[in-house]
């Protein structure tokens, strides 16, 4: 008994021992570049590693993936060349292409109501098909599903293909493509139907991009959902057109829009970081529908250790609820921060529209009181505030955009003959671009700066007064630490205010990237002495958007001042 299991434990050990022993085999495949090299990786890549062998049998597949990835590119006589290294175990192959199949004939035929629709003629001339150039099996199958989804985003529902045929004659090395696509009619928007609404028919209905008897988009449908989402008022919003009636000799397809209304109380509570103000928490309560005319209200509170503020914002939709409405606004603020401790509150009055040009307006007119301390300084001031600012936004590329820019200007004067304390014309601006080269090349600028053209700087209120310096401009500085000083050495805030970035950025891995910036700037009453900050960051394109960490350095900071500062922050770029 005891000389079987000896047996048994023997023949174990030999097999274990045999199996560890076994080298996979290392596969290279010679002579290719570009898209037949990555298309020849793709398809390999279909065979587990663990499988890798240099046995005749393993030969027959590999060759067959190879003939199958360059016939797919139009190499349909390949030249392959096996080798074994037994003692490496490594199988080599060096793969000739030959030449390649061309396009002798393209047949490409429309009929029906898309012969005349020039998004097809576009869509067909940008093809990479064309006669005398090499085959791609790819191009075909990419010009054929296009053609089938450009029908069904442009309402061409009983469209299909008559013709689909890919010839190829290798011993002469010509490919014949014919597709004849036979579109029938297209499609117009029929009358809407609104169910589940609790908001007037009229302020739905305005939000439609489309009218009755226009010709049909997906892409309208994808912005009146849009458009429906973005007014907050419905939990679900559901928008379809009616199918069913295709075929029945109607061009009309009637559309549904079915909504269901979202809560009327929302209440959100945070708690982060941020490296200028420490740990903050907030509370915010909203009212997305207050009526059916779709009235709102909006209320934030915020505490951190230098600054608590609340602010309370009720929203009049207009004729075009996205774009126009009036919004009324009260808030009120408590700083003590370095030198300044004031607290101000605010009541504004905002008309906003949305101009064809892209442009966002706004006129305004805000009542600012504030009592506090700046420096030796001392006072209470009010002041009247009219204005007008100007906003807008482009991007492409999501969280991280790889293209993109945001210019904002906005104007306020105040009149000490229209209760003001001083007279006063304020201007601040800011424009912010990205571009990209590749994907993982990135460069972000910036200026901005803003201007007070009044008599003297103590003549306003801290929060009219300028400071630089913090993770929104000077990052190798304190927060707000920047500005002229008074005969103790206290910050003033100053007239004037300019500041300017320059970042560059390089992705590592996945969402992951790299940063390395220099900021300039300076905030000054008669004659700036700009300070230079630098430093290095990693971004993430997280879920909830970019989040940043700084590693700031000032080279201009005062002597017995911290050089090095560090910025964590969470939000768009834009």
């Amino acid at each position: 008994m005891n000389q079987r299991v000896i047996r048994i434990f023997i023949a174990i050990t030999f097999l274990v021992f045999s199996q560890l022993s076994r080298a996979e085999a290392t596969l290279n495949v010679n002579g290719l570049s570009d898209k037949a090299e990555d298309n020849v990786e793709a398809y390999l890549s279909a065979i587990p590693e663990k499988e890798y062998s240099t046995s005749l049998r393993f030969q027959s597949r590999v060759e067959e993936s190879i003939v199958q990835a360059v016939r797919a590119l139009g190499y349909y006589h390949p030249e392959l060349n096996f080798t074994v290294n037994e003692e490496e175990q490594e199988l080599n192959v060096d793969v000739k292409l030959g030449d390649p199949v061309v396009i002798e004939k393209l047949d490409i035929q429309l009929s029906g109501e898309a012969e005349d629709d020039p998004a097809f003629e576009a869509l067909i001339k940008a093809s990479k098909l064309k006669k005398g150039a090499q085959l791609s099996h790819g191009d075909y199958d990419e010009l054929k599903s296009g053609l089938r989804n450009l029908a069904l985003r442009r309402g061409y529902f009983e469209g299909d293909f008559s013709v689909t045929r890919l010839e190829v004659a290798p011993e002469l090395n010509q490919a014949f493509v014919h597709l004849h696509y036979e579109s029938g009619i297209r499609y117009t928007f029929g009358p809407t139907s609104i169910s589940g609404s609790q908001i007037e028919r009229d302020r739905v209905f305005s939000l439609i991009p489309f009218e009755q008897g226009d010709p049909y988009l997906a892409s309208d449908i994808g912005q009146l959902n849009q458009n429906l989402s973005s007014t907050s008022w419905f939990a679900s919003v559901y928008v379809e057109p009616d199918l069913s009636q295709v075929g029945n000799g109607k061009r009309e397809l009637p559309m549904a829009i079915r909504l269901s209304p979202q809560s009327r109380h929302q209440v959100e509570t945070g708690i982060g970081y941020s490296t200028d103000v420490g740990i903050r928490g907030s509370l915010n309560w909203k009212r997305p529908w207050l009526n059916p005319q779709g009235h709102s209200f909006t209320s934030s509170f915020s505490l951190s250790k230098p600054e608590q503020e609340i602010v309370m914002g009720y929203k009049i939709p207009l004729e075009d609820v996205l774009h126009e409405y009036y919004r009324i606004q009260y808030g009120m603020k408590y700083l003590d921060n370095n030198d300044t401790e004031s607290f101000e509150s605010s009541l504004g009055l905002e008309r906003h529209w949305q101009l064809e040009s892209g442009w966002h307006r706004t006129v305004f007119i805000r009542l600012l009181n504030e009592d506090f301390t700046q420096g030796i300084q001392e006072d209470r001031f009010t002041m009247l505030l009219p204005g007008i600012s100007y906003s807008k936004t482009r991007s492409r590329g999501g969280a991280m955009p790889n293209w993109g820019d945001k210019q904002t200007i906005s104007f306020e004067y105040g009149d000490p003959a229209v209760l003001s304390q001083a007279r006063v014309f304020r201007v601040q601006g800011r424009t912010t671009w990205i571009r990209s080269l590749g994907r993982n090349h990135r460069g972000i600028f910036y200026i901005g700066g803003g201007a007070n053209f009044t008599e003297s700087v103590f003549d306003l209120p801290p929060s009219l007064r300028f400071f630089a310096g913090g993770d929104n401009n000077l990052r190798g500085y304190e927060y707000e630490s920047i500005s002229p000083k008074d005969s103790e050495g206290k910050l003033t805030g100053a007239k004037y205010m300019v500041t300017t970035s320059l970042e560059y950025q390089y992705r590592v891995h996945g969402n992951w990237w790299l940063a390395t910036f220099v900021d300039y700037g300076d905030a000054w009453n008669e004659t700036p002495e700009g300070k230079t900050g630098t430093g290095v960051g990693i971004r993430w394109a997280s879920p909830v958007g970019p989040v940043r960490l700084d590693f700031a350095f000032g080279l201009d900071v005062e002597e017995g001042t911290d050089k090095f500062q560090l910025h964590f922050g969470l939000g768009p770029e834009l």
